[in-house]
């Protein structure tokens, strides 16, 4: 996938990084793309990447390095976040922010790591490579995650990005009703590198954006909720 210099740019200028870039843990594989949130946000705003030691890290090595290091805001997975909520959400009291995603995000393990860190900011961050990593978030509410709660919104479009919900006709669905999520915006890849088939397949024209803009169709399924946040409801092919 071909991004710019530019599009990371912009993914590090967006408000959601206020405050929190301070001390960021560089702990995924380099040529993974959550690395870019971990290398350059804190780096383009001004803070410092902790380099983790080599090899897997487990959950006493993660408490240790949260714990020791001064860390301000890290990214995990979905999956990882819920281990650590499970068995050391008292960890995360001295973060300022958790940015996870990858799948579904748990309502239950925001709900238990907010109990033991209730200063956290958890966001649910939405984007695959092709819209440079991220290009929704979502900012945990606390007091509207109940019990019934079983996952967290991928939220709103970052600043450069925009997003639509739509039928097969690329008509906008209207809120509550599931459609394919589009990602359009200055933060989309320029092209699958030597693959101009799957490039045209995915790549598309945006009918509602300006004169050549294109959008990305991100294969997931999706609808609005009623006060404007965007929901994840599964994959188009399964």
């Amino acid at each position: 996938v071909a991004i710019c210099h530019g599009d990371i740019v912009q993914l590090a200028a967006d408000r959601c990084w206020d405050g929190v870039t301070d001390r960021v843990p560089l702990h995924s594989p380099h040529a993974w793309d959550a690395a870019v949130l971990e290398f350059w946000v804190p780096l383009l705003r001004g803070g410092e990447v902790l380099v983790a030691p080599p090899g897997d890290l487990d959950v006493t090595d993660l408490r240790a390095l949260i714990a020791d290091s001064g860390i301000t805001s890290l990214f995990l997975t979905a999956g990882l976040f819920r281990v650590l909520a499970q068995e050391i959400p008292e960890a995360f009291a001295a973060v300022r922010q958790v940015a996870t995603g990858g799948d579904v995000v748990s309502g239950a393990a925001v709900r238990r790591v907010l109990e033991h860190a209730p200063g956290l900011r958890v966001v649910n961050a939405y984007g695959p490579t092709e819209v440079t990593v991220m290009a929704l978030s979502h900012r945990v509410d606390p007091d509207a995650l109940d019990a019934r709660s079983h996952s967290v919104p991928i939220g709103r479009s970052l600043d450069a990005m925009r997003h639509y919900v739509l039928d097969d006709a690329l008509r906008p669905v209207p809120p509550g009703v599931t459609g394919e999520l589009y990602a359009a915006g200055s933060g989309l890849a320029r092209c699958y590198w030597n693959r101009p088939d799957l490039t045209s397949d995915r790549f598309v024209a945006d009918p509602y954006g300006p004169p050549g803009a294109r959008m990305y169709r991100t294969g997931d399924l999706a609808r609005w909720t009623a006060d404007g946040l965007v929901e994840f409801a599964g994959r188009a092919d399964e």
